[in-house]
């Protein structure tokens, strides 16, 4: 947990609703491998409503390196931006989310306690279950914008992100 409780996180980063329907829409309608063969996860750096770079790996933890080594290559500053992963969020995605010091992790799939603690103790805006008109923000509410009425939202198709939902 390196440097983890000396870092702050940019407090005037906001994730709109909008944006995270938005996001989760794109995300989890995209075709990947993620969908087609299960056992891999996907991460994907965003910036508001749009995805930037999308990695695969078969850990999440490997996927989210590799993003974290394209943005040192690329220079992208990180504090305007939020992490999407396909899989849990863990006490090490929270880690290493903070340390790449990216204010916004949002997920499809559930927390874990720690998980949730460590988001808490950061200032780490955290949110999961994120799938069609649904999410669970556990932690960094001041963060998030309620800019549009869920009724207007549509719902994922059926079977989306689910490995041969075809």
């Amino acid at each position: 947990m390196e440097k983890f409780d000396t870092i702050n996180l940019a407090k005037n980063t906001q994730i709109r609703t909008s944006w995270l329907y938005q996001l989760s829409r794109i995300i989890n309608t995209t075709p990947s491998i993620y969908q087609k063969a299960g056992a891999i996860h996907g991460c994907v750096l965003c910036h508001q409503a749009q995805p930037l770079v999308y990695m695969e790996d078969v850990g999440r933890h490997n996927a989210i390196d590799k993003i974290a080594g394209y943005m040192f290559k690329h220079n992208i500053s990180p504090e305007d931006k939020c992490f999407y992963t396909t899989g849990r969020l863990t006490s090490e995605m929270v880690i290493k989310t903070v340390q790449m010091r990216i204010p916004i992790l949002i997920s499809r799939s559930g927390f874990t306690a720690w998980g949730v603690d460590l988001a808490q103790k950061a200032g780490l805006t955290l949110i999961g279950r994120a799938k069609g008109r649904k999410f669970v923000a556990l932690a960094g509410y001041e963060r998030l914008i309620y800019d549009i009425d869920v009724n207007e939202v549509n719902d994922e198709p059926k079977g989306v992100g689910r490995k041969n939902a075809d």
